[in-house]
């Protein structure tokens, strides 16, 4: 390959909220000039609009909307651990912004992450899709039907919600052709709004405007700045809201002790209450507490003496924690949860090259030809990054998301059930759906902060 003096980037970026819209096929020639680029965007979303009113699935195409679900849900939950994993062993990988903040304390979510790097692949081909579709557990195809159909399917209510939004954002470069077809995929699949733009300061304000409006503040942005070399950001933004199915009263929420794995005793307050849904296996106890209308719920595994929080997600599985997750015994727990958030922040790129995904961030050897083409050298991933925030209290918890893939261009109970699982030390956490038990945020609290 010819190396090339100058580079782009393009930046595929995903969080958690809700938003929509994109294109057709074949491919779009963004060689315009300065004042024909609203006609450009507008023609876009019209097509887009088009499309969504009368286009059918293709029936050669249509095995690409169905997927087994469980196995999906299972791929995405060992996806979530193996990145938890990885991110305790590896403090270097925290946003050094978010590093006081964060502390040992881990949260991902892998559905967020998952959305973000989905709609990236629909862009890649050969071994740089290969290797994506081993570490993701499914096809790209199939993955990319689950997360559509998952997305769709959304409970919401006034007292719950998790809202989703997708956007992209592509420059009028000369340089720069993007794929129509790639558009219109991820349009199709993830309702994903399109906005040929100008990279300047205005765009990088827009961008992060709308993380944060889809975050309801939560992520209040994403971009520090655009590259002058930039060519494409994809969005996701992922927002949950959830008020608990039975709050604490007053006389339920007092201070008490947190014993940190370094010895360290915090005072926190926390918050105690009686739960009907028991989790244990080998290593571990725990409990569901739900969030209302039992639509999402709060997931809590505590390690047993002796054992670390890294060293229970180890002994994990996908497989293993949607079996616990899935068949809890009915139980009369008392349960304690301290009063806790967290903000966190890290460059995923090293965590996935460790997973295997290795070809898609070589500039020589990444292959995105799917999703667009540069004239001053090949498309590949520069950077993953992601940002959380979590807030649990009495009420019920917030949390929000957001990952940015960054790609350049070379150049009813017995009464004598009872258990006690008092969450005073070191826990795993995670907050699920109760319809496929998907891991939405999945965490660690070493030592817990106020919300």
């Amino acid at each position: 390959m010819r190396k090339r003096k100058t580079r782009q980037v393009v930046s595929v970026f995903l969080t958690a909220a809700m938003t929509i819209s994109i294109v057709g096929c074949g491919s779009v020639d963004v060689n315009r000039e300065e004042d024909e680029t609203e006609t450009l965007n507008a023609e876009i979303v019209a097509n887009a609009d088009e499309l969504s009113k009368t286009s059918e699935v293709p029936k050669e195409d249509q095995n690409i909307y169905t997927a087994d679900a469980e196995a999906a849900a299972c791929a995405i939950t060992d996806f979530g651990l193996r990145l938890l994993e990885l991110g305790m062993e590896d403090e270097n990988v925290v946003f050094p912004a978010y590093a006081s903040l964060s502390d040992e304390n881990v949260l991902i979510s892998p559905l967020s992450i998952l959305f973000a790097l989905t709609m990236t692949a629909n862009g890649a081909r050969g071994e740089t899709l290969e290797q994506m579709e081993e570490v993701f557990g499914m096809p790209v195809s199939e993955l990319s039907s689950y997360l559509a159909d998952y997305r769709e399917t959304l409970p919401a209510g006034d007292k719950y919600k998790l809202s989703m939004a997708n956007a992209i954002w592509f420059t009028a470069d000369e340089h720069f052709t993007v794929e129509e077809d790639f558009l219109q995929r991820n349009r199709e699949l993830f309702q994903a709004d399109v906005y040929p733009v100008h990279f300047d300061d205005s765009a990088l304000q827009e961008i992060n405007d709308w993380v944060k409006d889809n975050t309801d503040g939560m992520i209040p942005e994403i971009l520090d700045e655009i590259s002058d070399d930039a060519v494409m950001y994809l969005v996701n933004a992922l927002a949950f809201d959830a008020r608990w199915q039975e709050q604490y009263f007053e006389y339920q929420v007092h201070e008490g002790e947190f014993n940190g794995a370094d010895g360290i005793v915090t005072k926190v307050q926390m918050m105690h209450s009686s739960e009907r849904h028991y989790l244990e296996d080998e290593h571990a106890t725990g409990f569901l507490k739900y969030y209302a209308d039992e639509k999402y719920a709060f997931a809590a595994l505590l390690p047993e003496e002796g054992m670390t929080v890294a060293e229970y997600a180890a002994s994990l599985t996908g497989e293993r924690l949607r079996e616990i997750l899935t068949h809890p015994a009915d139980a009369h727990v008392n349960a304690s949860i301290p009063q806790f958030g967290c903000e966190y922040g890290v460059e995923m790129k090293e965590l996935l090259e460790k997973m295997g995904i290795n070809e898609a961030f070589n500039p020589e050897k990444a292959e995105f030809s799917g999703l667009g083409s540069s004239t001053v050298g090949n498309i590949y991933i520069s950077r993953v990054l992601h940002k959380t925030f979590l807030a649990v209290d009495e009420n019920g918890t917030k949390a929000g998301a957001a990952t940015a893939v960054e790609m350049s261009a070379e150049g009813a109970m017995e009464a004598d059930l009872v258990k006690e699982v008092n969450l005073d030390r070191p826990f795993l956490y995670l907050i699920i759906d109760c319809r496929d038990r998907l891991p939405l945020f999945i965490g660690t609290v070493e030592t817990p902060k106020a919300p």
